[in-house]
């Protein structure tokens, strides 16, 4: 019979890092609370959260780069918004700003999770950012406890 591996949702003794844009606060404040809230919940002290905030969203897998070489973190909650406008520099920053959040989890074998929204409008960003269970915060922070309790597993 095969053996299953899976991760939980106890963040308890766990530590986070959530790098956080500055770029379209008033969205990405409101995902930070989202995750600060649900790791909160889920038992992770504060002590063992550390936040970092960059300019913007092409700034996040720099940080992260540097926080996972330097410190001891079980995740990294990577937080953003870039919304849509009138020019290619909404595809750009997407692109590069995804690319290397998952470039670096790979470096460093520490999961590193993509709470970066890329959206269309304000609107959907507002959506996304919401104080229910559709804020894109709180789906990473669950995602960041599971697969740090996962990588204790494996």
């Amino acid at each position: 019979m095969p053996r299953y591996l899976e991760g939980d949702h106890n963040a308890e003794g766990l530590r986070f890092g959530i790098v956080v844009s500055r770029f379209n606060d008033f969205v990405t404040s409101k995902l930070l609370s989202g995750a600060l809230e649900t790791l909160k919940e889920q038992g992770a002290y504060e002590d063992n959260i550390e936040v970092i905030r960059v300019p913007g969203a092409f700034e996040i897998p720099q940080a992260v780069k540097k926080i996972c070489s330097t410190r001891d973190f079980d995740a990294i909650i990577c937080l953003g918004a870039v919304i849509k406008g009138g020019t290619p520099h909404f595809e750009y920053i997407s692109a590069e700003t995804s690319r290397g959040i998952n470039q670096v989890g790979l470096e460093f074998n520490i999961p590193v999770l993509f709470g970066v929204l890329t959206t269309n409008d304000l609107e959907q960003a507002l959506a996304r950012s919401g104080p229910d269970t559709s804020n894109k915060g709180r789906e990473s922070a669950m995602a960041a406890i599971e697969m740090a309790s996962l990588y204790k597993k494996i």
